[in-house]
């Protein structure tokens, strides 16, 4: 896989060991139930998550609910190796991928839910794109985007990274193609503001 820029969970690598410290004292466990109430997976669906960084959201949707098939994917191998640690400690069925947003290891149509937590503001203005046109492919007709992200400004903040207020994000998802782009609700973690979308393919 070739390989590109991409900005860590936590801003910088060295960083990643306090990546879930973080996410507890930050209350993310809490908007992350909200967002999985909101995507309302069934058994017998397939979940991509874009970003899964260290597994935190995938870990609690598989362990409150049963019958998925779940795959999470990361640029960052660090990350990756943590949530796979995560996952044999548990005995959760996750399956953990080396792969960018841009570029989804899934063929069209074969996926039902996509869920993104606090990762779209990590995206270069092309890579956004790229990345809501890649979610388009994989959905199922009548599949559904998840996304849970900070809104608007906030820092660090490297310049070149795509804009997340929210309508930036509702005109991006619909440029993608994807259909009824919506805020879903907003809500306040430790850390500031974050607003819940929600789209169809």
């Amino acid at each position: 896989m070739t390989e590109q820029a991409y900005l860590p969970a936590m801003g910088l690598r060295w960083l990643l060991p306090l990546y879930d410290p973080f996410c507890r004292l930050a209350g993310v466990r809490r908007v992350h139930r909200q967002l999985l109430e909101r995507a309302d997976p069934q058994p017998g669906q397939r979940v991509l998550e874009i970003g899964c960084g260290t597994g935190t959201l995938l870990t609690t949707l598989v362990q409150e609910r049963s019958g998925l098939e779940v795959i999470g994917i990361d640029p960052d191998l660090g990350s990756l190796r943590r949530a796979r640690r995560k996952a044999a400690r548990g005995g959760l069925p996750i399956r953990y991928e080396h792969a960018y947003a841009g570029r989804l290891p899934l063929p069209d149509a074969s996926v039902d839910r996509v869920l993104s937590s606090l990762m779209l503001h990590h995206l270069d203005a092309g890579e956004h794109a790229r990345t809501l046109r890649e979610v388009r492919r994989v959905l199922r007709p009548g599949g559904e985007l998840h996304v849970l992200d900070v809104v608007g400004e906030h820092a660090p903040r490297p310049s070149g990274l795509a804009a997340t207020d929210p309508d930036h994000v509702l005109a991006a998802m619909f440029d993608a193609g994807l259909t009824r782009p919506a805020e879903n609700g907003r809500g306040r973690a430790r850390f500031g503001r974050v607003v819940f979308y929600r789209a169809t393919n």
